[in-house]
């Protein structure tokens, strides 16, 4: 006779996390009522060339990063930070509001474990209980706003009330002015 499996339970309780961050997203959109569009476009993940792509302003994208906040030597957690396409993450601002020790931006593997999303597709929804979603407001001033969603090569335009009703941001100003391009 053999042992029933004690892996069961836990493939059980890991089932939900399976599910595709852009699966989660068009769910919790479409029960939520949602306004938005999908876009469907050759495959980009950088914020500049993906808005040129969709058509939209960059700082109307949502560039989302993962930030290491460090409070103590011992304890850190993670926040998920929303900022306009044009600008850049101002970390000592999140050290601040977090009244952090250190920030940094976390490493690939943990921003996609904690996201569910390859880089340069990283939604602005924390679905991992682990991630605050703190967004700045600069975003939030336009009617819509543009992401990937989860895919390189489908993005979102969402209804900026309907953004702020669902995901249930933490709205502080965690953006700074993006150094200009070089001309080189």
């Amino acid at each position: 006779m053999t042992e029933p499996s004690t892996a069961s339970p836990e493939a059980t309780d890991a089932e939900p996390e399976l599910e595709p961050a852009s699966q989660k997203l068009l769910r919790l959109l479409q029960e939520g009522g949602a306004r938005y569009r999908l876009i469907e476009h050759e495959p980009e993940g950088r914020t500049d060339v993906v808005s040129a792509i969709r058509g939209n302003s960059p700082d109307q994208a949502a560039k989302c990063i993962v930030a290491r906040v460090k409070k103590t030597k011992k304890t850190s957690h993670y926040v998920l930070a929303v900022v306009p396409g044009d600008t850049r993450l101002a970390l000592d601002r999140i050290a601040e509001l977090c009244e952090a020790r250190y920030v940094s931006f976390a490493d690939q593997p943990t921003a996609e474990r904690l996201t569910g999303c390859a880089t340069g597709t990283i939604v602005p929804f924390a679905f991992d209980p682990r991630l605050e979603l703190m967004v700045d407001p600069g975003l939030l001033r336009h009617r819509e706003i543009f992401f990937n969603a989860g895919e390189l090569h489908r993005s979102l335009a969402l209804d900026t009330e309907d953004y702020v009703r669902l995901a249930e941001p933490r709205v502080e100003s965690i953006a700074e002015t993006a150094p200009a391009a070089s001309e080189d």
